[in-house]
């Protein structure tokens, strides 16, 4: 099915803009709305060829940059003025989206697809309340002690050590120089350190009776994966527990048993996955 693709900038309640990118059927009335929410410091581009497959599929799919990430004032002039929090990318940046596509489209289903910390900023979402379905991909606390191997002192250098000493170098953390990802605003990686030295991670710091965990309950597929480094399955698991009354549906899937390569945190979006993992994505979707 042929697809179309524009750009726009969309104005939040905060103020500043976020760039939105929306694949869509051609000539047709999508059958469900989508919208997916990045992981840290990772552009929306990394989404296009997913959005791409489900728009072929007869949705129309949204992806954006967070405020400070790529198209969204990543500016390292703008990234130094950037005063958003970790938390307000969930209740400001992912809200808007989620806002914006329902007011588009008021009558169609609408799911929200989240990669990694896109699952964690949910929980401060207003707009939860619009959703039908949620697939979270890879989500999990980032609490230092459920890492493993090297990971786990390397986990501990980098809420201690390297975002406090490099951010007020810069003014911001500068991923990109570092070979991570991209840059983030201080505010947001000042806020994101705080809690991955906590063992309740964000719920250490928050008032709970100001965000969504518990409020949730649509029906919510978890997918996690062996070998991910950046989301071990206990981290994973935690997380998910945390949307207590959501229908979950909890997924460990096994890449040996399903006879295709290793996925862990990056891989599901890559088109040599389309079969299967795509395929059982949007058979959930639609059953």
């Amino acid at each position: 099915m042929p697809f179309n693709a524009e750009e726009f900038y969309l104005k939040t309640p905060m103020g500043h803009e976020i760039h939105v990118s929306s694949f869509g059927p051609a000539g047709e009335e999508p059958k469900g709305i989508i919208v997916i929410s990045s992981a840290t410091g990772v552009l929306q581009k990394y989404y296009a060829k997913f959005a791409q497959f489900l728009s072929h599929h007869q949705y129309r799919v949204y992806t954006f940059d967070y405020y400070g990430i790529g198209n969204s004032s990543s500016d390292i002039r703008d990234l130094k003025k950037n005063d958003l929090s970790i938390q307000q990318w969930g209740s400001n940046d992912q809200a808007s989206v989620l806002k914006m596509a329902k007011e588009r489209s008021p009558s169609t289903p609408l799911t929200l697809i989240t990669h990694s910390i896109g699952g964690q900023i949910l929980g401060f979402n207003p707009s939860y309340h619009l959703l039908d379905k949620i697939v979270m991909v890879s989500p999990q606390s980032g609490y230092w002690r459920y890492y493993e191997g090297l990971h786990y002192p390397k986990m501990w250098l980098f809420w201690n050590a390297m975002i406090p000493v490099l951010t007020p170098l810069y003014g911001y953390f500068p991923a990109k120089k570092l070979g991570l990802f991209e840059n983030l605003p201080k505010k947001m990686v000042y806020e994101w350190a705080k809690w991955g030295r906590h063992k309740e991670y964000m719920f250490g710091h928050i008032d709970t009776e100001k965000a969504f965990f518990d409020k949730i309950e649509c029906p919510l597929l978890v997918l996690g994966f062996p070998r991910d480094i950046y989301a071990p399955k206990a981290a994973t698991d935690w997380l998910a527990g945390k949307y207590e009354n959501a229908r979950i549906d909890r997924r460990h899937l096994i890449p040996e048993e399903m006879g295709i390569d290793d996925v862990r945190h990056f891989g599901f979006f890559r088109s040599k996955f389309e079969d299967p993992l795509w395929k059982i994505t949007k058979e959930w979707i639609e059953n």
